[in-house]
């Protein structure tokens, strides 16, 4: 019985400390998630639209890592926004995540009225996935389309003082 105790405790941790390694994904509805893209502070923000289930939009996700990576020292922050339904988090995205070892800030979009807030990302928007928003508070552009990292990061210096 005392080992029996033992083992229970032992798995009790390392499930503990598995879980605690988990990403954290914060599920948004368009409301909580709209101050993601109107901050007026200093920063750069590069906002990415994907899914697990795009392949350009996981073919560029890289780029988008690096961007991370390479620029978070000059006040750039790269925010992935998951279009995957919200169901699918802990089956689909979480694991994507780790997979590929995102270190990007990632958020999950789960908001069914998309004709009520594409416009509010950019009029411009058909919906279509991969799209970015690279924004500070002097200037906003808006692509619907697959970069690679080169013309990301051309864009991105477009911004950079």
């Amino acid at each position: 019985m005392k080992y029996f105790f033992y083992i229970i405790i032992c798995f009790l941790n390392i499930y503990n400390s598995v879980a605690q390694n988990q990403p954290e994904v914060v599920v948004h509805n368009f409301d909580s998630f709209e101050p993601l893209i109107s901050h007026k502070d200093d920063k750069i923000y590069v906002v990415n639209f994907w899914a697990t289930w795009c392949a350009p939009c996981v073919k560029e996700l890289p780029y988008f890592e690096e961007i991370n990576k390479n620029y978070k020292t000059q006040n750039v922050e790269v925010i992935l926004v998951s279009m995957d339904f919200a169901e699918h988090l802990e089956r689909r995205v979480i694991p994507f995540i780790e997979r590929n070892n995102l270190l990007s800030k990632v958020v999950l979009l789960d908001d069914t009225n998309s004709n009520f807030w594409i416009p509010k990302v950019s009029e411009h928007w058909s919906g279509a996935i991969p799209a970015t928003l690279i924004y500070n508070k002097n200037q906003r552009k808006f692509y619907e389309k697959s970069f690679t990292y080169n013309e990301l990061e051309n864009e991105l210096k477009t911004f950079l003082p």
